[in-house]
């Protein structure tokens, strides 16, 4: 059995649908399990409209119909035949969204982005489904939501490995094409969840490691694993082969090619993970896999924009150690908020946060009674895997936004002011 995850820009209109079955068709499909994400940039359109609903319910018909009419005229342009079939498919599921619309009692908006930001999900894959039966490449439609089972952390809930593979290898039995969804799952109250964004990277992940897998291959709109983002950098070098344990790294540090949690279900049952382009298929792509293949050489640049630098520090300028550092961490836990850098000294504590729940401004309160503290929002995590001799040269050229520096023998990282912005990267590490 194969994996193969294609992501929204490699379905974002009909012509990529018709390019995803023009893959399909020139591979082994007896023995496959398609995995898709929502159609181009629908997941924004759905966390727009969730905005909306949870906030002003201002035009919410129209976007919902925008949405709508973005499926419809995708099905007008694939199907020759029997569109109308498919049509009366979408709207049923657009009734379901208007049945929760009406019923829906909650207020909880994490709770609510993943009842309807999942639909993408579900629209999609109906699509692809139905289109891949209608030329002759005959797919199983699964729900992923019967599939994967996890707790009720909304937005990116923790998966029950062990519920989730049996209820996987009961849905995927025998040879055939399966389709399923990315990024979606249910728990124990039949409520949907899901993953976290991007998450259908590691979903694909999921039924692998359930199915035992041959292989995952993701397809993306790069040609691989870069070694940074194209849109920042102007120079950028595909790397080929690297090991599960660098991928996770990258991955970590905020590399956007791969989902952060998709590589240990992978690493567990050592499945490799293709990464290739669906723009050149037969091109070789990046493979990840068990072997230490050297990288070293090659420095990776990485940037998380839109973050937060917290610095933290006793009112009485006492120490910053265990039980305070203890404080400071289950208020984190309490609003929800992560931590992707950690910095200390005897009498302050600093950290890089993601607000992405949106409890900063509660948890602020909160620490201000205890602690002083000091907020720069909107600064950027710029991360160099490997850094070289090169990169400590340019690093110069940053001086006046670094506000913080953080560096171990393998990986630097700054913190930079909310001055430093997205196209002043192209200027940098450009040789």
């Amino acid at each position: 059995m194969k994996v193969y995850k294609f992501g929204g820009a490699s379905i974002k209109d009909y012509k990529s649908v018709r390019r995803l079955a023009r893959i399909i068709r020139k591979h082994n499909h007896d023995e496959m399990i398609l995995i898709v994400s929502a159609m181009g940039k629908i997941t924004n359109s759905m966390e727009d409209f969730v905005l909306s609903y949870t906030k002003s319910f201002k035009n919410l018909k129209n976007k919902l119909e925008l949405i709508k009419s973005f499926h419809k005229e995708i099905v007008k342009d694939l199907f020759q035949k029997n569109q109308q079939s498919v049509l009366k498919i979408i709207e049923s599921v657009f009734n379901e969204i208007d049945k929760f619309l009406k019923l829906n009692k909650e207020n909880d908006y994490n709770f609510i982005y993943d009842q309807l930001v999942s639909y993408g999900e579900i629209l999609s894959s109906v699509i692809i489904s139905e289109y891949l039966n209608s030329i002759g490449l005959k797919s199983k439609w699964v729900d992923a939501r019967s599939c994967i089972k996890t707790d009720q952390y909304y937005r990116d809930a923790n998966v029950d490995f062990e519920k989730t593979s049996k209820s996987i290898k009961r849905k995927i039995k025998g040879k055939g094409l399966f389709i399923s969804q990315g990024f979606i799952g249910s728990n124990k109250k039949s409520y949907t969840t899901t993953l976290g964004r991007e998450g259908s990277d590691y979903s694909a992940a999921i039924f692998a490691h359930a199915l035992n897998a041959e292989s995952v291959t993701i397809w993306k709109d790069v040609r691989g694993v870069l070694n940074a983002d194209p849109r920042y950098f102007n120079k950028t070098k595909l790397l080929n082969k690297i090991s599960y344990e660098e991928a996770i790294e990258l991955a970590f540090y905020g590399a956007s090619v791969i989902h952060p949690k998709t590589l240990q279900p992978l690493k567990k049952k050592k499945i490799p993970l293709y990464v290739k382009s669906f723009l050149s298929p037969s091109r070789e792509g990046t493979v990840i896999s068990k072997k230490d293949h050297k990288v070293k050489d090659i420095p990776s640049h990485i940037v998380k924009w839109n973050r937060v630098l917290l610095k933290i520090s006793s009112k009485d300028f006492s120490f910053i150690v265990e039980k305070k550092i203890s404080l400071i961490f289950s208020m984190l836990s309490k609003y929800k908020i992560k931590v992707e850098l950690i910095q200390n000294s005897a009498i302050s504590f600093s950290v890089v946060l993601n607000n992405k729940y949106g409890g900063l401004d509660k948890l602020l309160d909160e620490l201000k009674e205890t602690f002083k503290v000091s907020v720069d929002k909107d600064v950027s995590l710029f991360t160099i895997r490997h850094f070289n001799r090169f990169s400590l040269k340019h690093i110069k050229k940053l001086n006046q936004n670094i506000l913080l520096e953080q560096r171990t023998y393998e990986t630097l990282q700054l913190v930079l002011s909310r001055d430093f912005k997205q196209e002043n990267l192209l200027q940098f590490f450009q040789r």
